[in-house]
């Protein structure tokens, strides 16, 4: 493992996620948030020489971590198109897939990257830098019943219709480009607890430039339909709104895995493994503050 790697993420729930994946070590598995590699390296200590891991990721800078294993193969893409490219290497079901929805640590303590409210850098966000949408044209462009929308709902701010029309009054003087510029907006509009505030706007503008609802919803799907019988899929989520979308997508709901017979009575493909989340101990969570908010969710295909 190369020092940047070791360094890129700290895997959360690293040994629960593990087990949980109930590893075949023969069988074919799917790390759709590869990052630094955290998850990853151990699934391959579980497998042995016929066990085939894909690993994906949209960022072009998670490539110089990618795992020197000829049972590995490094996947550049978004996650959501998980049946798309599986399926192009030849392989129509898994065993196991893993995703872990949190922002890495690299893109925080990155300061170009503009995840951060820690560092005055440009107002960017985007996961994949290929892509078009930027916090700065959200801030530019949006119209403040479309802020109102996302910081509302994807940042639960209470006073959300105040802070968009404070976007929009002072973008009309000026260009909202850096980290900055968002933080003096806040300080005008907010006076409590500034860094839980602040913490929030950057959710939403990160959500809203990522796609990553729509983006869920759609891995979710591709995901459950990808896996063979006994395959299991685990997911770790750090907001109420992205634990709220896989619980559902879990149970089945309105899906062809979920049916009722004559009687009304319900059956179900998707076995749930985890009836509560699990989340982090008390000692994990003083190792690595990241990881306070992780849920973990688990569901095995019948």
């Amino acid at each position: 493992m190369n020092e940047r790697s070791h360094t890129y993420h700290t895997p959360v729930l690293l040994e629960e996620t593990i087990d949980l994946l109930n590893i075949d070590p023969g069988g074919v598995y799917v790390d759709v948030t590869f990052g630094g590699g955290g998850h990853s390296r151990p699934i391959l200590h579980r497998m042995n020489a016929k066990g085939r891991l894909f690993g994906f990721d949209q960022d072009e800078q998670a490539k110089a971590n990618v795992i020197d294993d000829a049972r590995f193969t490094f996947v550049r893409g978004n996650f959501q198109y998980i049946s798309h490219f599986i399926k192009y290497y030849g392989v129509h079901g898994v065993d196991g897939i893993l995703a872990d929805l949190g922002v890495s640590s690299f893109h925080f303590d990155e300061p170009s990257r503009g995840f951060s409210y820690r560092f005055d850098s440009k107002l960017d966000m985007r996961m994949n830098q290929d892509g078009a949408l930027t916090a700065q044209d959200v801030l530019a462009n949006y119209s403040q019943k479309q802020l109102q929308h996302i910081f509302s709902t994807y940042g639960e701010l209470r006073n959300a219709k105040t802070f968009s029309a404070a976007i929009c009054e002072v973008r009309s003087a000026g260009k909202i480009e850096e980290v900055r510029h968002l933080l003096d907006i806040i300080g005008r509009v907010y006076r409590g607890d500034r860094q839980r505030y602040t913490s929030q706007v950057f959710q939403a503008l990160r959500i809203e430039v990522n796609d990553e609802v729509g983006t869920l919803k759609t891995f979710l799907a591709n995901a459950i339909n990808l896996l063979a019988v006994g395959g299991r899929l685990v997911v770790i989520t750090y907001h109420s709104l992205e634990d709220k979308i896989v619980k559902v997508a879990m149970k089945g709901e309105g899906s062809v895995h979920v049916q009722y017979d004559e009687f009304g009575r319900r059956t179900s493909r998707l076995k749930q493994i985890t009836k509560k989340p699990i989340v982090p101990s008390e000692s994990e969570v003083d190792r690595n503050s990241r990881a306070a908010s992780a849920k973990l969710r688990v569901i095995e295909k019948l």
